[in-house]
């Protein structure tokens, strides 16, 4: 009588246990069956408040400093020529896309590409200098990753392109609880929040929009239901649940042992 009592308690232990399938953990699932993916092509585009650095330069220093925002800052004692040192200064893009510049004055950048931008620099100080060379780079390129993953936070990019796998890795991957198939991210565009929904466990992402995220996207990675559910009842239910299952499988055990 006992043992069929018992019984029915480590089934359902069990079960309560039991593992998640692959299907909910694995990326990239049957990635090997399928034709190559081709990415496609990524630009990064200037937004509002993004911080530019733009340095010109020619063949004549002094012809392309009247276009560099610098400024002076204290004396540094270790400069033999007793000069003060000079910093390059910022452009910041305003709401409207634009930014002042020396010499040429405002110009309306947004929502164009890097190599767009350099482009039209180049066409205008080319009134005033010749052959003029164009840097340009974006310091305050930035994406916030949240929720059941190991390290969120906010990563500032250096090489301006990143995609959703590296900065998940950046994050130390997904916890075992991080819903894989249902990735939120949210995206400012045209002074607009849009949001998708990306699959980790399928390989067609790749070709998305959303593969090589943009300055400012937010990525959230959603709890499982095994997380849901834990919550409930507190985030060791599993641990609980393994010992009492291992305690009715000893009960049962010596039970069965001491019939014989």
């Amino acid at each position: 009588m006992r043992k069929k009592i018992i019984i029915p308690f480590i089934l359902s232990a069990s079960l309560l246990c039991s593992c998640v399938s692959r299907e909910e953990v694995v990326y990239y699932q049957d990635i090997d069956n399928q034709q190559p993916i081709a990415l496609n092509k990524f630009e990064t585009t200037i937004k509002p408040d993004d911080l530019l650095m733009i340095i010109v330069s020619a063949a004549d220093p002094e012809a392309a400093e009247p276009f560099n925002l610098t400024t002076n800052l204290s004396v540094d004692p270790r400069n033999q020529s007793g000069g003060a040192q000079r910093q390059q200064q910022l452009y910041l893009v305003d709401k409207n896309g634009t930014i002042d510049f020396p010499v040429i004055g405002s110009i309306n950048i947004g929502n164009k590409t890097k190599q767009e931008v350099v482009e039209t620099l180049k066409e205008k100080i080319s009134q005033y200098i010749t052959n003029p060379i164009i840097n340009l780079r974006i310091m305050n390129f930035k994406v916030t990753v949240d929720g059941e993953v190991n390290r969120p936070g906010v990563h500032t990019i250096v090489s301006e392109r990143i995609s959703l796998p590296e900065v998940l890795a950046l994050s130390g991957d997904l916890t075992i609880y991080g819903n894989r198939n249902n990735i939120l991210i949210t995206r400012e565009e045209n002074n607009e929040l849009k949001t998708y929904r990306v699959d980790l466990t399928k390989p067609d992402f790749i070709n998305s929009d959303f593969y090589y995220l943009r300055q400012n996207d937010m990525v959230y990675v959603e709890p499982n239901k095994t997380r849901i559910n834990s919550s409930a009842v507190g985030p060791n239910v599993s641990i609980y649940l393994t010992a009492i299952s291992l305690l009715l499988t000893t009960t049962a055990l010596i039970l069965t042992n001491t019939k014989k």
